[in-house]
């Protein structure tokens, strides 16, 4: 699928000057070794005004970032996850206000750590039920083992869930597993990046009747005409998935990590809704295309406009943003100024982050620092796609925020 430039910058409002500077700066970071490569895609009104690889996709092996290069998207599969929930919710297969524990019973009688050590927590029972909507906006009181920030993630990391579950676990038995673990805290009362997309996922199966890796085959990939996303690379794929590297913590130089990059090369027993899918910059860009058009592209429509609408608001408790709400220990984005909607954050002012933009823009990122973000006000579209861990290590999604907006001059 063609990624090519398809309209002159200026014509659509950018300063072609001010945006070649997003190359210049990006690339110095490949210059420097702190990235292998990495690929830029920016549209404006649909159309694709600045397309952009650099660098190498397998730095030892010297090949290059191509534009059909297969990405690990990580937790950019969250929101297809998310996607996934509200078409079934269109069509009347559940409420935002239904008890998780109605498709899942493990999840009925759920216990939340109170203090204690993880030698010996706890607990209390949940005052609130875990709902649908707690799942979409992070706020159930699930947590992630390797976030290591509260006795509860250690509880996790014993239990076998760390980056991710244990390897043999399917969805279906991995849920039930999380479900036997505390709580961080109270459903709805705090907003805490977790493993709650996972949950979301089982819960699609469930509902749906279908696998999930089925689900989104059938019902998102094959009418959005994303051919190239899926659960693990293999054949002549497996040759265009780029390497996994980490930061090396003292130089902060791209180092290779063949031991969690070589997963995706392997058939997962779990499909990771929250975090699994490994997809190009073509495909993901046809499902931000479909998210900026309001749930329709190409003639096919998979959520109506309202309901792309009410996902992008703030569902936070009290209109609050993540900075009030926040358990903190999570640095995809910045919390100031930002809420979260079903399965996306939400601009709310872009002042207290430091960091331009509009208000109502939605995004999120992935683990190994990928991004995109989409702006209904300018009506932007913009992915970063690169692969190094931890997605905290460089201000890649800031400036790429703030290089794009400089540039737009209309």
């Amino acid at each position: 699928m063609s990624l090519q430039r398809s309209v002159d910058p200026d014509q659509v409002g950018f300063d072609p000057a001010r945006l070649a500077r997003v190359d210049e700066h990006f690339a110095r970071y490949v210059d420097a070794g702190q990235l292998a490569g990495w690929q830029i895609v920016l549209t404006r009104r649909g159309e694709i005004a600045h397309s952009s690889t650099y660098g190498l996709r397998d730095r030892e092996a010297g090949l290059p970032v191509d534009s059909d290069t297969l990405w690990r998207i990580y937790s950019m599969t969250k929101p297809v996850t998310s996607v996934a929930a509200m078409m079934l919710w269109e069509e009347g297969r559940l409420q935002l206000t239904d008890e998780v524990s109605r498709w899942l019973p493990e999840f009925a009688d759920v216990r939340v750590y109170d203090r204690g050590s993880a030698l010996k927590p706890y607990t209390v029972p949940a005052v609130e039920p875990i709902r649908v909507w707690h799942l979409l906006t992070h706020t159930a009181g699930l947590t992630y083992g390797f976030l290591q920030t509260s006795v509860v993630d250690g509880l996790y990391r014993a239990a076998g869930f760390d980056l991710y579950p244990p390897s043999h676990l399917d969805l279906a038995t991995a849920s039930e597993g999380l479900a036997r673990l505390p709580l961080l805290f109270q459903p709805g009362t705090a907003w805490g990046y977790s493993v709650a997309t996972d949950v979301l996922g089982r819960l699609v199966e469930v509902v749906s009747g279908k696998s999930l890796d089925v689900f989104f085959a059938e019902r998102i990939f094959g009418p959005l005409g994303m051919t190239e996303t899926g659960w693990w690379a293999e054949g002549a794929a497996a040759d265009r998935l780029a390497a996994l590297y980490a930061a090396h913590p003292a130089t902060g130089q791209a180092v290779r990590y063949d031991e969690v990059g070589a997963l995706a090369r392997k058939q997962p027993a779990l499909h990771s809704g929250g975090g699994g899918l490994l997809s190009t910059a073509a495909d993901y860009h046809r499902f931000t295309q479909f998210l900026l058009r309001g749930g329709e592209l190409d003639g096919v429509r998979l959520l109506g406009p309202r309901t792309v609408r009410f996902m992008t608001r703030n569902h936070l408790p009290e209109g609050q943003d993540l900075g009030r709400l926040s358990t903190g220990g999570f640095a995809e984005t910045s919390f100031d100024g930002i809420g979260f909607g079903l399965g996306f954050a939400v601009v709310l002012d872009p002042v207290p982050s430091r960091t331009p933009s509009n208000p109502g823009e939605f995004y999120w990122g992935g683990m190994a620092s990928t991004a995109f973000w989409v702006d209904p006000v300018d009506e932007i579209t913009a992915l970063l796609f690169t692969q190094l861990v931890p997605s905290s290590t460089y201000p890649l999604r800031a400036e790429l925020r703030q290089l794009v907006y400089a540039a737009l001059v209309d």
